[in-house]
Formats: structure tokens, C-alpha cells, sequence
């Protein structure tokens, strides 16, 4: 068994992971950048003060709180959630092992002066609803969603992958259905839904509610209540109506005050039901506001269109992701040719809008719609990686083109659904051409 080394300034080492620096401290913990030198990965690595959990009064909860996080290691495997790698919970010493995010939290694009631009912030709040759905359907509820636990992953907030994000500290968690009720002291009050505070039997809502409530304030940089203590904060919670965003900030559209209102519904039955409501309604702004006109698509349009194609029906929300990442996007012209025929290629693509003809020797094969792929046979064919026929866009086309290279990096569940796929594609494809053989 490695030796265990007690917190304190000078560490070097925690059990295995060598420590470099130490990345900040709280009320309860402080958290180190660590080194695994077996995976070869910087890590997090998350110190519990030894006499938080020797407290009399709060001790019993503290303990439950780091048992259900790390209960959690190696469990919740998302792109937008923090990674638990590791823990240690004993009476020397207790810690949690997790990814590491260099970025920081959200909370500095909270303040009035810093606030993030409006299509960065719903796509924030987009990859965080469908990573809370994800956790929903492992039977999981965070319950203390605010923005000092959903970290970017760069720490400029002008680079492109500045809306890249994580969600943390899984602590306050509820799992299954044996669980359901608010504990005293877990959870931020700011953030809290009426039914946390008044600690009725909770599901995934509650954390709808305070999703709602980090939108809010990262559209506008107010809190919707303001209160001196946090009995008053949850009597506004429970009884207030707070101003609209757009009231602290004139250029928020009326959707994205109208998207907040109904996730900081008081009264379950008012508010989003699914997280699928949630995200869906997210992603239809930056097509019916134009929040997006510095990017040809989104990362919300992208999940969206892809989720939506029968080809993805198998695959899961990581996997869409991981197609997300690794996909090119274009919109193209009438008559462009995108695949010649005899020539190699190492690409598909999908069709999401617009048709395609196929052809071959001016002669017409095929029409393609939206949601049907093409050239995935120089893929399939290990020996001759050639076109087939043509491919011309008849229309204005929004094509999805995904590489050989990219595919065959993926990850095996990932390539195992493309290629389940593909045979279903192949087999429907086979029917038709059966079907108009036996009508010739």
C-alpha cells in the first residue's frame, strides 16, 4: 500500500500522484495540480481539511458527501463532465483524484464588466443541459449547480474553445431513488429551486431551476434575487418574481428571457420537464435570433442535426459529441461537384439539408435527401479506396464530411455504431435496388 502523506504546505507527494503546485484552497478542501506518472496526465487532486470531517456538528454530512463523490470514480464518462480518476476516504487522509481543467470557473463571467458574449453563453448552458441529462440518466441529480462548479477548459475567454466546459463537484449528488430529499447545508442558496428550500423530494428539476438561475446571471451579471442573508434569499426564492435579464441588459432577445423564466418556474408543473425541452429550446435561438452569425454552425446546431439523422439513432450522447469534434461543416453550392468518379477518397459524408444527385457517366443513379450519407464504400473497401460515381449538389446543400483518419482514431463504441450502421445502410440499400429490379 503507498504511503499516505498529510496535507500541508510543503507536500510533495499524495499516495501515488506527485504534487506541483497547489491550485486553491476553501472552506473544506484544498486542491493541488498533481502528476500521475502511471497514466502520464496532470490531475486534480481534491484534499479534504481533516477537521472538516472531525467536526461535530457537520462532520457526518461532509463524510457523506465525499463517499458520494467518490463513489462516483470512473462512473460519469461525458466530455463536459470532470473525470473522477481516484479517491482515498480513511482518517488519515481523504481526497478525490479528478481531470484537470486549467480554465477556471465561470464565476469571473458573472460580474457586470466581464460578461461573456450572448451566443457563448447559451452554448455554455447548452453543453451543460445535455451533460446534466447524460447524468440524469445514469439516476443522477448534481444539486449544487452554480458557475463555481462548471469550469472552462482555456483560460482566454476570446479562444475559440472558450465555451468548452465541465461540470464538477458531484458531492451534493442524489443517485437513485432512495435519496430524494435536501440535506440541511447542501447547496448554495442563490442557486437553490423553491423545492430544494423547502426541502420537498427532488429530481433532475431542481437542477433545471438552477441551470435557469446561472443563465440568468451570466446574461445580465445580476443574481435574479438579491438578499443580505439566506433566510431572506429563500423567501424571494419560494415567493418572489424576479426582473427579466433583458431588464439589466437591452441587447438579450425576448426567446432567451422567455427560456429562463420557464426553467426558474416556481411550480414543477410550469417548468421544463425534460432536459431535452431545455436544451431543444437553446438550440432554436441561434437559428431564430441569429445569435451565431460569428460561426457558420454552432455546437448545439451540430449535436442537434446529428442527433436528429436515423443514422445516429444507436449511438449515445458522448458518442454524438465525439462526431461533433472530429466532423467538418460546410454549406455548398448548386452544382458543386463534391465527389468524382475513379478518383480515391478517404471521407463520407452526411446530407443534413439540401439534395445531391449521383451519377455515373452523366447518368443519373441516385437522388439524395437530407438525413441519407454517401462515399462511405471507399471506406469500407480495405483494397480500393475509389469513387464510384459522381456526386453533384443540386441544391444548396449543408454537407457533414468525416475523414477515414478520424473515424478509425475514434473510439471502438464509437466506430462500432458507425459500422452497425453502415451495414444497415447497405442492406436498405440492397432491398430498394431488389424492389426495382423485380419491377423492370
Amino acid at each position: 500500500m503507498p504511503s499516505r502523506t498529510i496535507a500541508h504546505p510543503i507536500m510533495e507527494r499524495i499516495g501515488k500522484y506527485r504534487i506541483d503546485r497547489k491550485l486553491g484552497e476553501g472552506a473544506t478542501s484544498t486542491v493541488y495540480l498533481g502528476f500521475d506518472a502511471f497514466a502520464q496526465r496532470q490531475v486534480a487532486i481534491k484534499v479534504i481539511l481533516p477537521e472538516v470531517l472531525n467536526d461535530f456538528g457537520k462532520g457526518h454530512a461532509y463524510h457523506r458527501m465525499l463517499v458520494n463523490e467518490a463513489s462516483l470514480a470512473g462512473k460519469l464518462l461525458h466530455p463536459h463532465i470532470v473525470q473522477i480518476y481516484d479517491a482515498v476516504v480513511d482518517d488519515e487522509l481523504s481526497y478525490i483524484v479528478m481531470e484537470y481543467v486549467p480554465g477556471g470557473t465561470l464565476e469571473p463571467y458573472c460580474a457586470p464588466d466581464r460578461l461573456l458574449p450572448i451566443e457563448q453563453l447559451v452554448e455554455i448552458i447548452f453543453k451543460c443541459s445535455r451533460a446534466l441529462d447524460y447524468a440524469y440518466r445514469m439516476g443522477i441529480t448534481h444539486r449544487d449547480i452554480k458557475p463555481a462548479n462548471i469550469l472552462l477548459t482555456e483560460s482566454d475567454p476570446h479562444s475559440s474553445l472558450s465555451d468548452e466546459i465541465k461540470i464538477s463537484d458531484f458531492g451534493a449528488a442524489i443517485t437513485g431513488g432512495n435519496d430524494q430529499t435536501q440535506v440541511t447545508g447542501v447547496g448554495s442558496p442563490a442557486y437553490m429551486s423553491p423545492q430544494q428550500v423547502r426541502e420537498e423530494t427532488l429530481d433532475h428539476r431542481t437542477d433545471i431551476y438552477s441551470l435557469g438561475v446561472v443563465m440568468y446571471q451570466l446574461l445580465c451579471g445580476h443574481l435574479p434575487f438579491q438578499a443580505s442573508n439566506n433566510y431572506s434569499m429563500m423567501y424571494q426564492i419560494t415567493i418572489a418574481e424576479p426582473q427579466p435579464p433583458s431588464a439589466y441588459r437591452a441587447d438579450i432577445p425576448a426567446s432567451l428571457d422567455a427560456i429562463v423564466a420557464r426553467a426558474m418556474e416556481k411550480k414543477l408543473e410550469f417548468r421544463y420537464a425534460t432536459w431535452e425541452e431545455f436544451s431543444h429550446d437553446l438550440a432554436l435561438t441561434f437559428r431564430n435570433e441569429q445569435l451565431s452569425a460569428q460561426q457558420d454552425f454552432s455546437d448545439s446546431e451540430k449535436f442537434n442535426s446529428l442527433r436528429a439523422l436515423p443514422f445516429f439513432r444507436e449511438f449515445s450522447d458522448v458518442e454524438i459529441w465525439e462526431v461533433v469534434r472530429f466532423s467538418k461543416w460546410e454549406v455548398i453550392a448548386p452544382g458543386t461537384l463534391i465527389m468524382k468518379d475513379g478518383e480515391p477518397g478517404d471521407f463520407f459524408c452526411f446530407l443534413c439539408q439540401g439534395k445531391v444527385r449521383v451519377a455515373k457517366l452523366n447518368h443519373t443513379l441516385d437522388l439524395l435527401s437530407a438525413g441519407e450519407c454517401f462515399g462511405e464504400m471507399a471506406l469500407i473497401g480495405k483494397n480500393n479506396r475509389v469513387r464510384g460515381a459522381d456526386v453533384i449538389a443540386q441544391s444548396v446543400a449543408q454537407i457533414v464530411t468525416i475523414r477515414g483518419e478520424s473515424l478509425r482514431h475514434a473510439t471502438q463504441s464509437c466506430r462500432m455504431h458507425f459500422y452497425q450502421a453502415f451495414l444497415e445502410v447497405l442492406a436498405t440499400r440492397l432491398s430498394l435496388a431488389n424492389i426495382r429490379l423485380a419491377s423492370i
